[in-house]
C-alpha cells in the first residue's frame, strides 16, 4: 500500500465504524482521518450522548460490543436497572461502562471544552492512533417526521420507537450554524480521497455532507461511497427501510444515485454486480466486493481490496 496516499473516511453506525477501523488497520494516523455523523447526537437523563462518535470510537478501541456492534464489551447494567426501578427514562440503553464516557463528556463540555477537543482526549485514553473527528463542534441534531404528523429526535424514532413509524422527511436542525473542526477540514484539503463508508446515506453520511465548511472541502475531490445494502437489506439500521418510504428502491444503484453528483468511484456487494452497467452509466468507476465484515479479518480485508482499487484508479 502506498505510503503517500492520504484518505478521510465518513462514517456512522455499525458498518461505518467497521471499514473505519479495517482502514485504520491498513493505514498510518498521517495517511487516515475520519469524520463522524454527530447528527444523532442527543440529551438523555442530562447526559450529552454521541451514539455513533462512541461506536466509531469504541470499534477503533476494540473496545465495542462485538455481538450488537454498539456499545461496550463485558458491559453491566446495573445503573440502567436502577433508573427503571425509579420510574426514569430507560428505553435507551446506558451500560456501567458506557456511562462513564457520557458523564466525562458532559462535564468537559459543561466546562467549556469542544467535541473533537474531547474526542481526541478519549481517543488517545482509549489508544486509539488515527485521529478521529466529529462533523461538528456545534450541535446538529436530526429530526424525523413521520406519516402520522409527528416530529422526533432521531434516537426517539430509533431506539424508543424501533423504526417503526413511516417517515416522509428528515430535519437537520443548527445545520446553517454548524462548523467543523479546523484540524478536520485540513485533512480533508489534503485528501487524495474521501471514502463514504457503508452508513446509512440519509442520517449517517448527509448531516456530514451538510455542514457548510465540509461540502466547501469536498468541491472537486475524488469520492469513494461503499454501498451499505447488499442484496437490498441493510445488514444492520433503517436505511433499506428509509429509502422505500421516501420513495426509492432499496439497491446498491439507488445508494450510487444517491451521490451521484458527486461521486467517483462506487463499491457494491458482488451480489449485486448485475447493476454495475446502471451504476457505470452515470459515469461512476464501479466494482464489486465482498462488503461483507463480520469480523476483524474481514474488515481489514476489504479495506485493502478499496485501498487497491483506488491506487489503480486515482
Amino acid at each position: 500500500m502506498s505510503d503517500n496516499l492520504k484518505i478521510v473516511a465518513l462514517a456512522g453506525g455499525v458498518g461505518g465504524a467497521k471499514l473505519a477501523d479495517g482502514l485504520a488497520q491498513c493505514l498510518s494516523s498521517d495517511q487516515l482521518t475520519i469524520i463522524v455523523n454527530t447528527g444523532d447526537d442527543f440529551n438523555h437523563l442530562g447526559l450529552s450522548i454521541s451514539p455513533d462518535l462512541d461506536t466509531v470510537c469504541y470499534t477503533l478501541a476494540g473496545l465495542a460490543n462485538p455481538q450488537t456492534g454498539w456499545g461496550r464489551k463485558d458491559e453491566s447494567w446495573r445503573t440502567l436497572q436502577e433508573v427503571k426501578r425509579l420510574d426514569g427514562a430507560d428505553w435507551f440503553n446506558l451500560g456501567d461502562l458506557d456511562l462513564a464516557t457520557h458523564l466525562v463528556r458532559t462535564q468537559r463540555i459543561q466546562e467549556g471544552q469542544t467535541l473533537s477537543e474531547i474526542t481526541s482526549d478519549f481517543c488517545r485514553r482509549w489508544g486509539v492512533d488515527v485521529p478521529v473527528y466529529p462533523m461538528s463542534d456545534t450541535p446538529v441534531r436530526t429530526f424525523i417526521h413521520t406519516k402520522d404528523g409527528r416530529r422526533m429526535p432521531f434516537q426517539e424514532y430509533f431506539v424508543k420507537e424501533q423504526c417503526i413509524p413511516e417517515l416522509t422527511s428528515i430535519e437537520l436542525m443548527g445545520i446553517e450554524k454548524a462548523r467543523a473542526p479546523e484540524k478536520a477540514l485540513i485533512a480533508l484539503q489534503q485528501a487524495d480521497c474521501v471514502i463514504f463508508c457503508p452508513s446509512n446515506p440519509f442520517v449517517s453520511i448527509d448531516p456530514i455532507l451538510a455542514v457548510p465548511d465540509i461540502k466547501h472541502c469536498i468541491q472537486n475531490k475524488k469520492i469513494l461511497a461503499v454501498s451499505p445494502l447488499i442484496g437490498g437489506k441493510a445488514l444492520k439500521g433503517p436505511a433499506a427501510k428509509m429509502f422505500r418510504e421516501l420513495g426509492f428502491d432499496p439497491n446498491a444503484a439507488q445508494v450510487a444515485k444517491h451521490y451521484q453528483s458527486i461521486l467517483s468511484f462506487f463499491i457494491l456487494d458482488e451480489k449485486d454486480k448485475e447493476q454495475i452497467p446502471f451504476i457505470e452509466g452515470w459515469g461512476i468507476i464501479c466494482e464489486a466486493m465482498n462488503i461483507f465484515m463480520p469480523d476483524r479479518i474481514t474488515r481489514k480485508r476489504l479495506a485493502r481490496k478499496v485501498l487497491s482499487f483506488l491506487e489503480k484508479n486515482i
